[in-house]
């Protein structure tokens, strides 16, 4: 299985956007289209996307989800989207719209037993467990839900062995304290989990910096790196991380 890269495309009210450690008051707006992104990501190379929409995480149900649904029409890779998906319509709606993957975030980790059910209805190849961890001081990993402001209740390996027994196949894993911040991802804690998980395709997200960061992470027994920020700051180029990658 080779390593990918997936870049990462933040959507908050139509335009390309970027948090750091999800704080909506540190939000820096690109002048880009996201269609034209996206578009430009797939003729570099990269085969997939993945699309947050922060509108349907902030807003819930009032939110305006349309730029999302017109970038799931547009994109000419397939896509992997999350933000905001609070129940089965949530998923079925983004699945109908054209997303290849659905990315669950604090359901999975708040309610696993509810997850699960989505798991053997819709099928493991739809959907990916977004888990955003909080490291403690002895090196625990602890997922965070709603906006990183709850703790789920249990740790990440407490948490993977119930999902990957319930037939978990993608998990994003981010550790919050690297996201937004190009400051270098937590490699050893992809080299856990996968070592630890070696059926779960683990995607890697948050910190990636330059391409020293994604040759560590291809190393890791991580599946993918999801990168946004330093793509968007102009760090690299999907076509220059692809060739460092060969």
């Amino acid at each position: 299985m080779s390593f990918e890269i997936i870049p990462a495309i933040d959507l908050l009210d139509g335009s390309c956007v970027r948090l750091l450690h999800g704080d909506f008051d540190q939000c820096k707006v690109y002048d880009l289209d996201a269609n034209r992104l996206a578009m430009s990501y797939a003729e570099q190379g990269a085969g997939w996307l993945h699309v947050v929409d922060l509108a349907a995480s902030r807003d819930g149900a009032k939110a305006d989800i349309r730029p999302l649904l017109r970038l799931l029409e547009t994109a000419p890779q397939a896509v992997q989207t999350g933000g905001g998906v609070r129940d089965r319509n949530d998923v079925r709606l983004r699945l109908e719209a054209g997303a290849d993957r659905v990315v669950v975030g604090s359901i999975c980790a708040g309610e696993p037993e509810r997850f699960a059910g989505w798991l053997e209805d819709i099928g493991p190849e739809r959907l990916v467990a977004a888990l955003d961890v909080q490291i403690d001081e002895l090196g625990t990993p602890w997922p965070r839900t709603h906006g990183w402001t709850r703790d789920a209740g249990h740790d990440l390996w407490q948490l993977l062995a119930f999902l990957s027994d319930k037939g978990l196949k993608h998990v994003l894993c981010t550790d919050i304290s690297k996201d937004g911040a190009m400051r270098g991802p937590n490699v050893e804690l992809y080299r856990t989990v996968s070592e630890r998980y070696p059926e779960l395709e683990v995607q890697a997200s948050g910190g990636v910096s330059g391409l020293k960061d994604l040759g560590e992470l291809s190393r890791s027994g991580a599946a993918s790196a999801i990168t946004g920020k330093a793509l968007l700051e102009g760090a690299f180029t999907v076509a220059e991380a692809l060739e460092y990658l060969r």
